[in-house]
């Protein structure tokens, strides 16, 4: 099981929590473990996030690998310049 942090607004469309276990072991199985898991996630997972693990932030990096150890932080993807 992955543990991931949610960042901020996210927390609100999952209930509240800060910490979401998930079956796992890539980017897009763990959305896809989000999405199913908290249906108020979706129309946010679907607009974009981003998605750090042990540091490094992805976006749209479908099969980066996420392992149980992982540190992974689940944000809103944030456009700007």
């Amino acid at each position: 099981m992955v543990q991931v942090k949610l960042w901020g607004s996210l927390r609100d469309l999952a209930d509240g929590q800060e910490v979401i276990e998930v079956e796992a072991s890539n980017f897009k199985e763990l959305l896809d473990a989000l999405a199913a898991k908290h249906p108020g996630l979706k129309p946010q997972i679907d607009r974009g996030v981003s998605l750090a693990v042990d540091g490094l932030v992805y976006r749209n990096s479908w099969f980066t690998e996420v392992k149980p150890d992982s540190e992974v932080v689940l944000m809103p993807y944030m456009k700007g310049g």
